[in-house]
């Protein structure tokens, strides 16, 4: 098996023919717009760059996994667990079923008020 290439701090793009930028501008315009590798060439084509898929396609494989784990310290932490809480409540003399989602940290994520019982 032959070695993975390591992403260089120093020159992580040395003897591309293209500048790391356009490189890092394709490949994150394909991970993040979900684009095709023939759009993102159409959008190269159209800044005056002629750049095959099959490169692009190359970049990809080669910096995308570096780039993606360089990059997700910085995502914002989302909660994923939530719980439904269903409660009977009497307004102005009629019942209602109002539903709250609570996340795990107590806080309400979505509230709902109905006359019946979804």
């Amino acid at each position: 098996m032959g070695r993975r290439k390591r992403f260089k701090k120093n020159q992580p793009f040395k003897w591309k023919h293209y500048s790391g930028e356009i490189i890092l501008w394709l490949v994150r315009w394909y991970g993040r717009y979900a684009l095709s590798y023939r759009d993102l060439k159409e959008i190269a084509a159209e800044r005056g760059l002629e750049i095959e898929r099959s490169t692009i396609c190359r970049w990809v494989h080669e910096y995308g996994s570096q780039i993606a784990k360089r990059l997700r310290p910085h995502f914002r932490q989302t909660c994923a667990s939530w719980r439904l809480d269903e409660t009977l409540v009497k307004i102005k003399g009629r019942w209602y079923y109002l539903y709250r989602a609570i996340d795990k940290y107590g806080g309400t994520v979505a509230k709902n008020l109905d006359l019946s019982r979804v």
